[in-house]
This record gives structure tokens, sequence and C-alpha cells, in this order.
């Protein structure tokens, strides 16, 4: 048995991937504790993880829009979204997170911290314990140090030839000058704990001994052997503890999944856009708003269904098509499926996403302020051309492979 630290924050889908590795190394017999915000207690909760807040690092009690502390959906520009993510998580709170995290080791002196790639204040308290840290990622890499994959953000489909190669090296490297104005911060928070500067705001990344990418190579872009120290450990995807059951839509109708993020993205204008594609469409649609959005908002006819969740794995199993945001397990779960997708990303991971999908045949993409007419035209290819479920039936059935053999407990077991 061995002593395995979890630490997350609220950020939406890759808190449930997290925690479900926990529960399988609880299963497996050892002792673990996981770290997020409250908001999240509840889920750990549901799968038997025990569960211990952020006191000093920032935290959000709830998963409205109201409490969201990162705000993502204000920012006009990819710079400004960096900026959100450095001074609202990665390294302004580094020191709080930190300091948190050392407490905690001290109640629980643990063999391995485990943390998700953005908190770079737990591979500090981890670093100076001396401890081994492994980072875990519920998705496709999503920063600019992995060599080989295309750029992170832009929806870019791998490079075919060395001129392509050249412009995502530099693209890529670009992306790694906007992250250093975080260094300072982050190197305020590794003196105050005795360890030195660094020169570069990646070399933190140094500290880790196993970075797993909780995706499925099937899917991913991602270089074919990754290199050490990063390895896919394939997708954990599950309905959040917060999901409740639904009624589908009646009538033998071809059924539309839609779904968008968990978080707010401002997407009331894209969900009523989608709504009055559906309203003109001769088939039935189930509409999850999320917890961000109160389905009160939306008017629809009586074949369009609106409510707040619904255990999306079950009302998969009867869809012909689903329309979403893109992220990861909104992507990867339809095509699990054999379900073809629409997809209007809306910012953070969901363009690359839909690219892995739309590259394949599985999915055809639009801009989030598509028009209705825009969006029934692309409904009705998805429907109509059987070529698109069975693109999403092929990759599918490889992501559900990646699946079946899913290996992250495993994985951390080797670090002890």
């Amino acid at each position: 048995m061995a002593r395995f630290l979890f630490t997350t924050w609220e950020g939406g889908g890759h808190v449930q991937p997290l925690l479900m590795v926990a529960a399988d190394m609880i299963a497996r017999g050892h002792e673990v504790l996981a770290i997020s915000d409250p908001a999240n207690a509840a889920d750990a909760q549901a799968l038997g993880v025990p569960f211990r807040p952020w006191t000093t690092a920032p935290f959000q009690t709830g998963k409205t829009r109201d409490d969201d502390r990162l705000r993502d959906f204000e920012a006009d520009n990819p710079m400004a979204v960096i900026e959100r993510l450095l001074e609202r998580v990665m390294t302004g709170p580094a020191g709080a997170y930190a300091r948190d995290t050392l407490d905690a080791l001290d109640d629980f002196p643990a063999d391995v911290v485990v943390t998700q790639e953005l908190l770079l204040g737990v591979m500090v308290a981890a670093q100076t314990r001396g401890t081994k840290l492994a980072l875990l990622s519920a998705n496709i890499w999503s920063l600019p140090n992995l060599p080989g994959a295309p750029p992170f953000g832009a929806g870019m489909a791998p490079a075919a030839d060395d001129q392509e190669r050249a412009m995502h090296a530099m693209v890529a490297q670009m992306a790694r000058g906007l992250f250093q104005s975080g260094l300072p911060a982050l190197n305020a928070a590794r003196a105050e704990h005795g360890l030195p500067a660094l020169d570069d705001l990646f070399a933190q990344f140094d500290a880790a001994d196993a970075i797993l990418l909780a995706t499925s190579p099937a899917f991913d872009f991602a270089p074919d052997p990754l290199p050490a120290p990063f390895s896919h450990v394939g997708p954990y995807l599950a309905d959040p503890a917060w999901v409740e059951p639904a009624p589908l839509p009646q009538g033998d109708a071809p059924l539309v999944l839609v779904s968008f993020s968990s978080l707010y993205q401002a997407q009331e204008a894209t969900l009523r856009n989608v709504i009055a594609a559906l309203s003109s469409l001769p088939v039935r649609a189930l509409v999850t708003t999320g917890p961000t959005l109160d389905p009160a908002q939306f008017e629809a006819p009586a074949h369009v269904k609106i409510v707040r969740s619904a255990p999306h794995g079950e009302v998969l199993k009867d869809a012909a098509a689903i329309v979403t945001h893109a992220g990861h397990g909104s992507v990867l779960r339809p095509l699990m499926a054999g379900v073809p997708l629409l997809c209007l990303p809306m910012g953070r991971d969901q363009n690359d996403n839909a690219m892995r999908a739309a590259h394949r045949g599985a999915a055809i993409t639009l801009a989030p302020d598509a028009s209705p007419d825009r969006i029934a035209e692309a409904l009705t290819r998805l429907l109509d051309d059987p070529t698109y479920r069975q693109a999403a039936k092929a990759l599918g059935d490889g992501i559900s492979r990646d699946a079946e053999e899913r290996h992250a407990a495993q994985a951390l077991e080797t670090l002890v």
C-alpha cells in the first residue's frame, strides 16, 4: 500500500477524471486524499474519495457563472486568456497552493503527489519535500512544451510537410514566450520554500516524474511514441455527480443531443441559434444547459426538450447526432457511441478536439456564431450522410479500446 495525494481545481471537465483515477487507487488498496475546491466535494464523495478543500489557495464553493474565478469568457484574445490562467491559477496563487499542499503533506505524508497540470504551486510543494510528482492531464496536452504535437488552441491539423512543421514550431515557441510573464510569481513561490529561481516557466515541469495524458492515443495528434516523461494512459469518462435523469422527447424521429460546457462561456446566443435550428428540423432534441444556465431562459417547441442535465452515457445510445462545444469528454463519449458531431468550439481545448474529430471525417465544425440556417444545414448533412456515422464508429472503436485498457493507476504505482 502507498499514499497518493491528488490535487485539482474547479475547472470543469478535468475534475471527474482525476477523481476517477483516485478511486481506482483506492480500489487497488492504496490510501488516497484529494484536495480541490469545495464545489467538488460532492463529486469526490460520490466516488468514495476522501476530500479536503483548499483553504488559503483560491477556491469556489459553487459551479455557477458568478462562482467562476477564471472568467475567461470575458477575455477577447488568446493573450488575455493566458494572463488569466497565470494570474488566477498557474502562478499568481502558486505560493498559496504550495502552502496548502505542504500543510496536507504534514497530515498525510504521501509517497506521490498527483496534480492537474496547471497547478504549478503544487509542483513547488512536491519538489520542496522531495516527493514523487505526477501530472495528470484529463485532456490532450494543453501547453506548448510537447514536441511534435500541433500547437494548442488554434485547432491545427498534424503537419504534412517540413514547412508546416516549422510553422508549428514557431507558433509553439511564441506561445512559450507568452507564458513567461508568470515567471516572477512562480519564482517568488519557489523562493519562499528555498528553491532556486528558474529562467523558464516550463522548467518547473522538469520536476515531474511522470506526465500522464488521460486521453486516447487513437484520438490524439501527439507523436508516437511520446517523449518521456509523457505517456498516454487512456480516457477516464463518466457523468458527474450532479447529473440527474431526464426523459427523452417522445416519438420516432432521429434524436439529437445538445451539450455545451458545464462552465460558463457566454453560450446563450449559440444555444438559442441551435434551438432555432432544431425547431425547423424533423427531429427530437434533448438540450442540456449544464449548471451555469437556467433552462427557463430558453423557449422551444414540443419536440425540443430543455433540461439542466441528463445522463449522456444513456442518451447517446439512442442519439443520431450531437451538437456540442467540443470539450474533451463531450467529443470522446459520442465517438465511443458511434455518434457524429456538430462542433461549435468556443475556446480552451475545443478547437483542437473538434479538429481531431473532423480530420477523421466524424464531425462538422462551425463557428459559435453560426446562424440557425447554417446549423440546420450541417445537422441535416450529419443525419443524411452515413459516412459521418461510419467515421465516428471507426474512430470511436479505437477510443473505446484505449478506454478499456486505461492504466493511470498502474502508471502511478510504478513511481513507488
